[in-house]
């Protein structure tokens, strides 16, 4: 499944960094996944991020205000989505986990 992946940040040379670094990660571990760039200032709000860059997976901010390393961008980007029970991410009838 294809990963969508987004660098929030104002086009500032941390922001770059960690645009290439994703990249570069995606590219060495052929891993399937669709990168933007988001410089918007409201659309960085919207995820609660104040400080950048930030690192988003599938929706989620997995990293703000640094440059993680090589590994960890892997580490980030491989994870599998966490689910409460074996039921890969799907809610039971109350909305949260069974």
């Amino acid at each position: 499944m294809m990963k969508k992946v987004k660098i929030l940040g104002s086009g500032c040379p941390s922001c770059n960094q960690l645009a290439d670094a994703v990249n570069a990660v995606i590219a060495a571990e052929g891993i399937e996944a669709s990168v933007e760039k988001v410089e918007d200032i409201q659309a960085i709000m919207a995820y609660n991020v104040l400080s950048t860059p930030a690192l988003v997976v599938d929706e989620k901010v997995l990293s703000k205000g640094r440059i993680p390393s090589h590994a960890e961008i892997k580490e980030l980007l491989t994870a599998k989505p966490h689910s409460c029970c074996g039921n890969h991410g799907n809610k039971g009838s109350h909305g949260g986990c069974c």
